[in-house]
Parts: C-alpha cells; structure tokens; sequence
C-alpha cells in the first residue's frame, strides 16, 4: 500500500513538512539539452533529411521521403471510420462541447474594438487570429485523442488558417483514435514524426513541414526542452510539469469517489501529485482505507503507488477556510471542491488551472468532455497562467489614427517627453505635424 503522508496543520512541523510535499525541480538534465541542442541544428540544417534519419533512428520507422510521413485527409478519413460507433459519438460529442466552450470564449474577449475621442481620433485594438499553429500530439502507448480535441479545436474556432500536427508512431504504429480526433477537429496536415526534431520541423520548416507561429501541445522531457529553446522564435503554450489534482473535501462526499479522483492524477506517471485537504479527520482515515483497498484493482497501481508515497498528502486543517488558504499557496493544476456547498467556498479560491465545484464533478469529466481545455498550468503557475484558449491562437494590433485636431493636442505632450528622453526626432515628428501659432 502507498506510503503516503498526512499532514495536520496543527501540528509544529506542519510548513517544513509541507514544503516537502510541494518540492519539485524542473531542471532539465545537462544531458537532454545538449542532445536536444544537437537535434535542433541538424533539423535547422538539414530540414527533411534530419527529420527522416531521426525519426528512423528513435522510432524505429524507415521512410524513403517525408511523403510517406504525411498522412492524407483521406487517411484519417479511414481512421474515423474504422473505430467503434461508441467511440465515433464520443469524439464527435466531446469535440462538440470543446467547440462550444471555446466559440463562447471567443465571444467574450476575442473581439476587435475601437471608438473616437473628442478631436476625432480614432483608437482601438485589432483582434486577429495566427496564421498557421503546430501541435505536438503524443504517439504510440501514450496516445491522446483528447489533446488533439483541445489543441485543434479553439485553434479553429480562433480563426487559425493551417493547423499542422506532429504525432510519433513508433514502429509505425497509428493510434486510431488520435487519427480520427484529428479528422473530427479539422487539422489540416499531419506529419507522423515526434519528439524534439518535430519541434524543431515547426519552428524552422523544412521543404515539406511548414514553419508555424506557435507550437502547442505536451511531451516528454525532449520535447519541453526543445519547445523551451524555440521560445522567441516561436509562440509557445507553456513548459507543463508533472500533472496535479488538489481535492477540497468537507466530509460528505464518498470516499471512494475521492480515492479513485487522486489515482486519475496519479496513475500519469510517478511525479505526478495528488494531495487532499480536509477538516475531518475521520473522512480522511476513510479516504486512506479507499486507496489502501482499491489500490490493488488498479492496472497502474505501480505507478499509483509511486506517485501517491512520493509526492501524495492527507492533510487535515483546522477548517475549510484554511483549506482554501493552502489551495491558493499551492495554485493547482486541478482543483475539486469536494462539498456540499462548492458556491460556498468558490469565491476564496483564487488560484487555479481548473476549477471543478461539487461532489459529481470530477477532473476526469473535464479531461475529456466537460468543454473548458484540459491543457492546464502546472508547477503553481496559476498564480499566473491560464489554460489554453481561443485567446492563445490570436493576437492584437492596436490602431491608432489621429485627427488633425488630436495631433495639436497630442503634439505637444510627445514633444516634451521625447526632449526629456534625448529623442529630438521623435520631438520633431510630432512637432512638424503643429499648426503655426
């Protein structure tokens, strides 16, 4: 069973202890980046060679041309036609409720504004969309139609004009699902190369993979270092950590309903972190006999159980209020309000990738269909990120056309703080635009 700690408030050692729980280095190993190094020359380089000779050597797929890495429309066609009616309405319905979230959030802040001042001046801000993204898609044992649903889809609803997906199939193994996910979210090209020499084909094109504006998505370790690299010459989502739930809980849920809430988290790999927060000390030792017994069901259980003995935390507080405090501190990627009264507490909670309110809200629901994205910030980086959205695959312009009344009132004020600034042509180019006294 999970060695996992629990943690009380009340208790002297409480912050050292916490602390403990919380740790966690995103440094990347000196080896990765300089082999992730390496692979971004040779692609910037040598383009679609690289690309063939890498993806031959880490995947194990041998192709005589980039061609036969790029799969038709028609292809993934195919793929939505060749899984189960039950998995065709399930994409089909979750990428409907994905899309509908997303065009509500188009609605509320993508919109372009402008209005004229007193002197005729116009001032507003153009909202356009990118013109071409790449998502990176997981392959092979870890496929995730899902992720192509949540990068694809507010990329289209933004306007986006070429969605280009890269997708690693080991072997040449094609995941279905994440074909037809992709059929179903209007991608428009798919490249079936991964890793950190996919990044590098959609931050620099080759002579078949287009250069992209923005590259989203997840990946293992040689992906985050080589999106890392890449910032500043391309638009990235965020460098995402180990995935994290943080479940509020006042006692009145069922216990099992908990326990399995903190394996879905778990269960993603050994790093990730499940952590409850209760006043009730008794709800606590029944949340801990769930794991304990519905641990060894679990085909992931090894992983369960690392995850939960190494980074895993039963903390009882002295009340829901604190728990709410601690929340904030910790700013998780998802947060369940675990009570019978979620409005309640809402409003204290400010920092949070996702927040899911009530006993029969769990995470796995907005993993997959729920409708708001499910690519989340990690690592207490809500404090001061947010999930990707409609707003990630647009940028603004700000428009600015002055009158000839607003240049004199205008003229002035620049002139004297450009002088201030030793700018003088930027003084006289205001100043040139003044009528003669």
């Amino acid at each position: 069973m999970p060695d996992i700690r629990q943690l009380s408030t009340a208790s002297a050692d409480f912050e050292a202890e916490f602390q403990r729980v919380l740790h966690w280095s995103a440094e990347t190993d000196d080896a990765i980046e300089q082999r992730v190094a390496e692979i971004l020359a040779d692609v910037r380089i040598r383009g679609d060679a690289a690309l063939l000779d890498f993806t031959a050597r880490f995947d194990g797929l041998n192709a005589a041309s980039m061609a036969e890495l790029e799969l038709t429309r028609d292809e993934l066609q195919r793929a939505f036609d060749a899984i189960t009616p039950a998995q065709r309405s399930a994409l089909q319905a979750a990428a409907e409720r994905v899309r509908s979230y997303h065009q509500h959030q188009l609605q509320a802040c993508g919109l372009s504004w402008q209005y004229r001042d007193e002197d005729g001046t116009l001032l507003g801000q153009k909202v356009t969309p990118l013109d071409r993204v790449g998502i990176y898609v997981p392959g092979g044992k870890a496929a995730y139609p899902s992720s192509v649903l949540m990068n694809a889809i507010p990329a289209h609803v933004a306007g986006v004009g070429e969605i280009i997906m890269v997708v690693p199939t080991p072997r040449g193994e094609k995941n279905p699902l994440v074909l037809a996910a992709a059929y179903v979210a209007g991608v428009t090209r798919v490249f079936t190369v991964g890793g950190a020499q996919a990044v590098a084909s959609l931050a620099y094109g080759t002579a078949t993979v287009p250069r992209v504006d923005k590259i989203t998505g997840p990946g293992n370790a040689y992906v985050a270092a080589a999106k890392r690299r890449v910032f500043g010459r391309v638009g990235i989502d965020m460098i995402a950590g180990p995935s994290e739930i943080l479940v509020l809980a006042d006692g009145t849920t069922p216990p099992d309903w908990v326990a399995m809430d903190m394996f879905s988290q778990a269960e993603h790999d050994e790093l990730a972190q499940s952590i409850l927060l209760s006043p009730d000390a008794v709800y606590i030792a029944q949340v801990k006999a769930s794991i304990d017994r519905l641990l060894p069901g679990m085909p992931r259980r090894e992983v369960i159980q690392a995850s939960l003995s190494g980074r895993g935390a039963l903390i009882h507080t002295r009340s829901m209020d604190e728990a709410c405090e601690i929340s904030n501190r910790i700013a998780p990627e998802h947060l369940e309000v675990s009570s019978a009264d979620p409005q309640r507490w809402e409003p204290k909670l400010r920092h949070a990738g996702a927040i899911f309110l009530g006993a029969w809200t769990s995470e796995s629901l907005g993993d997959y269909c729920a409708g708001p994205n499910h690519v989340l910030p990690t690592s207490g980086t809500a404090r001061f990120s947010s999930p990707l959205g409609v707003y990630d695959f647009q940028k603004r312009s700000s428009l600015i056309e002055v009158s000839q009344a607003g240049a004199q009132v205008l003229g002035p004020i620049a002139a004297e703080l450009a002088y201030g600034e030793g700018l003088h042509a930027h003084a006289l180019a205001a100043q040139m635009r003044l009528k003669p006294v």
